[in-house]
């Protein structure tokens, strides 16, 4: 099977996890700052905070922005449910922004126009976390002259998007966020087997962060309420958890790290002859990279336009039944079960639920060869026109 998705290690990662094992340091070590440090100077951060998964960069997300019961989180319907499920961790309440479909990124105009009625019955959001979808960032920009019209707080889930830019500056620079969030799943750009980040530019932010990664304790003396009983003494002062990477994860993301420019420039590349191949094929329509964007093209999405949802699945069928993993990213969040219980319906965010009917996601990774994209397009085109 030609998977969607692949992490690329090589003798490099192996030897970088190795020497770790070796050491006398196997959860929090050297390697683990160093991979911080690597990652917020790349994306010219000021802070960088490392941890087990995304899902828990974006929780302790926002419990450092003070999110909590009756506060309110909007976000994106199409993305991983980890966007919003961040923010029921913390008590607070979730609401859905649609889409813009040519790029599937959260929609400035809709996003304006729910904070308008939102401002009129005093709804506001407390923060609003737009989602980099496939690796392309959201219009920031505008996102955050809203946020400061309306006294929201911003996270960037930008999952799928570690070595993108934004007007040509690294998404993770934090210019028009609060904090930004990246993955380093095994499908994701780059891998430390498990493995997130939490970046930010405020230093009381990245301080409530790594204490909350680590059971909310310090060991810092001048953040003790009381004088130090000795040189093993620590303190709890917030409720954290143990969302810790471990050093043998730290070691493989740096090595991966090192290799960052080379696999986002193969998948730009790779984006690049699919676009090429389906350039005779009206029909079959990717999604859009804007201007002021360089995607880093965790995934590469097509729309299959005037399609049924029966001619939908059978188009993944038949590329699956050929050995080609295509796949959906993603199922609009607030249809999953445990969100209808909460009231959300079908036409929520029309859409998000159109381009749930339409997207297919075609195999990209760095080792992806030209023969297996022709493959793929040819299978994918019979698909679409000869399948009844």
């Amino acid at each position: 099977m030609i998977p969607y998705g692949k992490q690329q290690l090589d003798a490099e990662d192996i030897a970088a996890v190795t020497t770790v094992l070796h050491s006398t340091w196997l959860t929090q070590g050297p390697q683990v700052p160093a991979f911080e440090q690597a990652i917020s100077e790349y994306c010219g951060a000021n802070h960088a905070v490392a941890v087990n998964s995304a899902t828990s960069a974006l929780h302790i997300a926002c419990l450092a922005l003070g999110v909590g019961p009756g506060d309110r989180v909007w976000t994106s319907p199409i993305s991983f449910v980890a966007s919003a499920n961040c923010a029921l961790y913390c008590g607070a309440t979730v609401d859905f922004v649609d889409i813009d479909p040519n790029t599937a990124n959260m929609s400035i105009h809709a996003l304006e126009e729910k904070l308008v009625e939102a401002n009129k019955s005093n709804m506001l959001p407390k923060l609003v976390i737009p989602v980099h979808f496939a690796g392309q960032s959201c219009e920031m920009e505008k996102i955050a002259i809203l946020a400061s019209k309306y006294g929201f707080k911003v996270i960037e889930d930008a999952s799928h998007a570690i070595g993108a830019q934004y007007q040509d500056r690294p998404v993770g620079s934090c210019q028009y966020s609060d904090i930004c969030i990246f993955s380093f799943h095994p499908v994701k750009i780059i891998t430390s087997g498990e493995g997130g980040m939490a970046l930010t530019n405020q230093s009381d932010l990245a301080r409530k962060m790594q204490m909350l990664r680590s059971h909310g304790i310090t060991s810092e003396s001048e953040e003790f309420t009381e004088e130090s009983h000795g040189p093993w003494y620590y303190q709890q002062l917030l409720l954290g958890f143990n969302y810790r990477m471990t050093d043998i994860q730290a070691a493989l993301g740096l090595s991966q790290f090192k290799k960052l420019t080379q696999f986002i420039t193969a998948r730009n590349t790779l984006a690049l002859q699919y676009n090429q191949l389906l350039h005779a094929h009206p029909s079959i329509i990717p999604l859009q990279v804007q201007a002021a964007c360089y995607s880093s093209y965790h995934l590469y999405i097509v729309k299959l336009s005037g399609i049924t949802p029966d001619k939908h699945k059978a188009c993944v069928e038949h590329l699956r039944n050929k050995g080609i993993v295509g796949h959906v990213h993603y199922i609009p969040i607030y249809l999953q079960p445990f969100y209808k219980k909460m009231g959300f319906q079908r036409g929520y965010c029309e859409q998000a639920e159109h381009y749930y009917q339409q997207a297919i996601t075609l195999p990209l990774f760095p080792e992806l060869t030209t023969e297996q994209q022709f493959y793929i397009i040819q299978e994918l085109i019979y698909a679409s026109t000869q399948i009844a």
